[in-house]
């Protein structure tokens, strides 16, 4: 598949003005997903389909947390048919919210629930094709004729659709390409835009135009890619605008679901994309609902921000990751991993103690401090000294005046304005940041950062469009070729810790997944204890995949399909494991869910069976079968053979 690219903003109405995306409206029901209407809030249900009672009491709570749409998994005719009974149940109750089938590999499944629900899931990885992790070598001839075995199965499926008034979503799986897919384009978003292609081309053919459709994965590097180029596809090809559902799969639990749903989710809708969404997390599905409300909620009033210059000449490349080049400058910029810098200017005092938050503790016993995985790079105090000795791996950065009383003291660096670096203020040798917002950067000041070997530029923004100001920032510099290194910052007050969370993963994110900022820094007044609003930094490095601190899990949201609770799985497995820096597991309720979705996983635990667990090494089954009670205690075993096990007290 061949990407256009003459004009990148082509994936959306503009890189520097909010506009939602025009789409088509999709009617499901009494709802309506696309055109003018606000974004929707759906989720799924966990216990079994065939559980009606159950399944009706938490669809309640979900509609009850506002939740617009349910989703209902439906592996089989039974689970379809079901569907029936939990849809009058609700309707009795006085709930008619429209219900969603989810089907996965059983296109007489569908086919059934098309007739008693609004909408369909199909997954076109697993709907008319099989996975065995085959590469297969096709001619055109013999790829065509795939194609035409697809559509004699999808057919059918549109046909009632179009006799019931039912609607499709077509949902590609990263982790779920079909062998077919994976031969001919790879594990990449060109696969799974195309994946989706093949079906938009067949529900064109028979004039069926009530598709949502969504290009899900749990990296969201990977997803907000993919999201970008089915737009550009769906234009090129002239399909129609059809409306998009947003999410990140096994985005996790608590705070690193929250952030990394929020890297991938923000980010498009930053951009205009997006009409519906759903926050996959490890938690009950009424918890999903306040949190996608969040993200939702903040582009109700974002049209109509300050004017942000036009991008004249795109310099990035949306479809595929590549940083901007930077030179370094001490730990910053360059290869570096992005630094985290901490906020301390609005403490009255700075002892040892308060270092405790950002990651460094120190024992008065030992005279020494210890060091977590945690620890920032640097610690903004603006005009408050800090007497006494600092760990080796931390720099203080004081606002100039106090630096100038402040810099015979080892790693102290001064904070600079523009007005202030424009005059030749005295500098530090080495090291000096750099204050900067887009109306700052003159053609005078960017000749000055081009030629200055110890500028670090940390930027800001006062735009309600902030992501897009900053983006375009990142533009300027460029086009005039200045490789400064540049440390973004955002500034917060008096939100809760999780609007925190959410915001600032969208904010900083977004940037990350471009391939812009070589550190962070999140400046939160009242928002939260330092400790957290440390890790959200941290955390929103891993999530964009830019700095990797941590072991990360890729766990499932948990559906009528999983095997064992999953939540409390989850919670014993990283307990076990969470010590172990850099590796990814992968917690998966089900085999439908299981290897596809855990693609970039280094280990994988996945429900096979009643109390039954597999265990994978990469894409690779290492054991079957084995008994619930053993199989946390085998996983490690797995880890250790691999050599990447480590005793807690080494790590």
């Amino acid at each position: 598949m061949e990407v256009s690219t003459k004009n990148f903003q082509q994936y959306c109405n503009s890189l520097v003005a909010y506009k939602r995306r025009k789409t088509i409206p999709v009617k499901i029901g009494g709802v309506t997903i696309g055109g003018d209407n606000a974004i929707v809030l759906q989720s799924m249900t966990t216990v079994d389909t065939m559980d009606t009672e159950g399944s009706i009491e938490q669809s309640i709570r979900m509609i009850d947390a506002g939740c617009q749409l349910v989703r209902i998994t439906a592996p089989s005719i039974k689970e379809a048919e079901n569907l029936r009974a939990i849809k009058e149940g609700l309707e009795k109750r006085g709930y008619f919210t429209p219900l969603v089938a989810d089907i996965h590999f059983t296109p007489n499944a569908a086919e059934l629930a098309a007739k008693i629900v609004e909408k369909v899931r199909v997954n076109p990885g697993n709907y008319a094709d099989k996975k065995k992790f085959e590469n297969i070598e096709y001619t055109d001839e013999s790829y065509k004729a795939e194609l035409d075995r697809i559509k004699k199965r999808f057919k059918p499926l549109i046909k009632i659709c179009k006799e019931h008034g039912t609607a499709i979503r077509i949902g590609t799986n990263h982790g779920s390409l079909s062998d077919r897919i994976m031969s001919r384009y790879g594990d990449t978003p060109f696969g799974m835009v195309e994946s989706a292609l093949e079906f938009i081309r067949i529900c064109e053919e028979m004039e069926f135009y009530d598709i949502v459709v969504s290009m899900k994965s749990s990296n969201p590097q990977v997803m907000v890619q993919a999201y970008r180029l089915l737009v550009q596809k769906l234009d090129e090809e002239g399909l129609k605008p059809y409306p998009l559902h947003l999410g990140v799969t096994e985005a996790g639990e608590a705070e690193d679901g929250r952030i990394k749903s929020s890297v991938g989710i923000g980010t498009l809708l930053e951009d205009g994309l997006g009409d519906t969404i759903r926050v996959s997390l490890t938690e009950e599905p009424e918890e999903e609902i306040p949190v996608a409300k969040v993200l939702a909620d903040r582009y109700k009033e974002r049209e109509g921000h300050d004017e942000i210059p036009i991008i004249d000449n795109c310099l990035f490349n949306p479809y595929e990751y590549e940083k901007r080049a930077s030179r370094k400058v001490g730990n910053i910029g360059g290869k570096e991993v992005p630094i985290v810098m901490a906020d301390f200017s609005l403490k009255k005092d700075i002892t040892p103690a308060s270092f405790f938050g950002v990651g460094y503790n120190y024992s008065v016993p030992l005279d020494k401090w210890s060091i977590s995985d945690f620890a920032c790079d640097y610690i903004f105090t603006n005009d408050k000294p800090v007497e006494f000795e600092i760990p080796g791996t931390l720099g203080i950065v004081h606002a100039h005046k106090t630096w100038l009383k402040e810099k015979e003291k080892e790693r102290r660096f001064p904070f600079i304005d523009p007005k202030d670096y424009l005059s030749d203020v005295e500098m530090h040798p080495k090291l000096n940041f750099i204050y900067a917002i887009l109306a700052d950067l003159s053609d005078e000041f960017i000749a000055k950062l081009k030629n200055d070997s110890t500028a670090v530029l940390l930027i800001d923004t006062y735009n309600n469009h902030g992501l897009a100001e900053q983006r375009r920032l990142f533009m300027e510099l460029m086009q005039k070729t200045c490789d400064v290194p540049v440390v973004i910052g955002r500034a917060y007050q008096n939100l809760s810790l999780e609007k925190l969370q959410l915001y600032s993963a969208t904010d900083m994110g977004g940037l990350l997944i471009d391939g812009f900022g070589d550190g962070v820094f999140i400046a939160a007044e009242n928002c939260g204890g330092d400790k957290a609003i440390n890790e959200t930094a941290f955390n929103i490095l891993q999530a964009s995949r830019t700095r990797i601190s941590k072991t990360e899990y890729i766990s499932c949201p948990s559906c009528g399909r999983t095997l064992f609770d999953l939540q409390e799985t989850t919670a014993m497995i990283r307990n076990r494991t969470n010590h172990l820096k850099g590796v990814k597991i992968g917690i998966m309720g089900c085999i439908v869910n299981g290897p596809g979705e855990m693609a970039d996983a280094d280990y994988g635990y996945v429900g096979s069976g009643k109390g039954k667990i597999t265990l994978y090494k990469g894409q690779e089954v290492m054991k079957r079968g084995v008994p619930f009670e053993k199989a946390v205690d085998e996983l490690i075993e797995i880890i250790r053979q691999d050599g990447k096990w480590l005793e807690p007290q080494e790590a």
